[in-house]
């Protein structure tokens, strides 16, 4: 038993480690799925949307101290019941995901590591039976330091993980695991190489035959048979090659300017996904910045998912001299974790990107 509790205090302690400093790397990014879980399709629980992001930076600061607690031996039976609950919890999340295919990723690793929703459910059944064997030997968990040092250790990684939310959410984050990263090229995301898997779907056909209903399954051709022809359903089975860039774009009222833009060598986009959300000191900051931009050289676009009606306002308010554009929501969250956050573009590469605190860095 004191073999197998040790085994599984590292495997446990080191992987919540790393799944908490991954999603503390990029709290907004996991408050985005949160919201995900809490809508009304998944489990209809609207009201915690407004709270997501301080729910985010909470549960991924206690999966760090929490794996910290484990790996040093502080509070043994607070830790071990703690991360019972926890794992509990999420191996109901992702089963329920899983099973009723609500969210397909479950944001247990951010953006560095995707999994599908059986891959988290498999892997959170491992973490629990793990968490178990360390629940029925907890008293063979012990303190690695002497009992001054194991508190300082345990103070120090709740300092350390509030701070460094803090700081990402004030700048970006730390590593960008996105296909919008710096270096990055959004066309070349977007395109589908010739010899990529293509999709296998299932198309199940309803015929009524002989007076008696009968489902026959096809890749896709329309069955011999017959009958009467009722309905077909269909079910992805393999999603095939998914680019890395989705759902981007920058198109007009009335037409697509993605390639376009794209083309330009001196292209800075300014990004807001909700025009009404953008924060107000960083708004402020705007017109300066594509002043300056536009005397440099540069073209200044916007991006956002917005109307057109609060573009003219946002446009009025703050003495914008650049037009917005229209682009996915989620592609612009994707995008850059700031609202409003600023890219540099050369030909479709990203040779820059700040937070609208960072501004200044922004090197024309």
């Amino acid at each position: 038993m004191k073999v197998l509790v040790s085994i599984s205090r590292i495997l446990v302690g080191v992987l919540f480690i790393i799944s908490g400093l991954i999603k503390l790397n990029d709290p907004l990014g996991f408050s985005y799925k949160l919201q995900e879980y809490f809508s009304v399709d998944v489990l209809n629980l609207p009201f915690l949307e407004s709270y997501a992001l301080i729910i985010s930076v909470l549960v991924v600061v206690f999966e760090v101290v929490l794996g910290v607690f484990l790996i040093i031996g502080y509070k043994p039976k607070f830790t071990v019941w703690s991360l019972l609950l926890m794992i509990v919890f999420f191996t109901f999340l992702t089963f329920y995901s899983a099973y009723f295919d609500k969210v397909r990723d479950c944001g247990c690793f951010g953006d560095a590591l995707k999994l599908t929703p059986w891959e988290s459910f498999t892997k959170d059944v491992i973490l629990l039976v793990l968490i178990l064997i360390l629940f029925f030997g907890v008293k063979y968990i012990k303190p690695v330091f002497s009992k001054l040092t194991t508190t300082v250790f345990a103070l120090l990684s709740f300092i350390f993980s509030f701070w460094l939310g803090y700081h990402v959410l004030m700048h970006l984050p730390v590593v960008d695991f996105r296909a919008y990263k710096i270096g990055n090229n959004i066309s070349e995301g977007m395109s589908i190489p010739a010899d990529a898997p293509k999709p296998v779907v299932e198309y199940y056909w309803k015929f009524k035959i002989n007076g008696e209903e009968k489902v026959i399954t096809t890749d896709g051709s329309y069955p011999d048979v017959e009958g009467d022809y009722i309905g077909v359903e269909t079910k992805v089975i393999d999603e095939g090659y998914q680019p890395p860039v989705v759902d981007f774009s920058i198109e007009s009222d009335d037409e697509d300017l993605t390639q376009q833009f794209l083309s330009e060598e001196n292209l800075i986009i300014i990004v807001s996904y909700n025009l009404e959300k953008m924060e107000k000191a960083g708004a402020e900051k705007l017109k300066a910045m594509s002043d300056e931009a536009i005397k440099k050289g540069y073209q200044v676009i916007g991006l956002t998912a917005s109307g057109k009606e609060a573009k003219q306002q946002i446009k009025k308010k703050y003495h914008l001299n650049f037009d917005f554009y229209l682009c996915d929501e989620k592609a612009l969250k994707t995008i850059v974790r700031s609202n409003p956050g600023i890219l540099e573009l050369d030909k479709g590469t990203i040779k820059q990107k700040v937070h609208w605190n960072d501004i200044d860095d922004l090197k024309l």
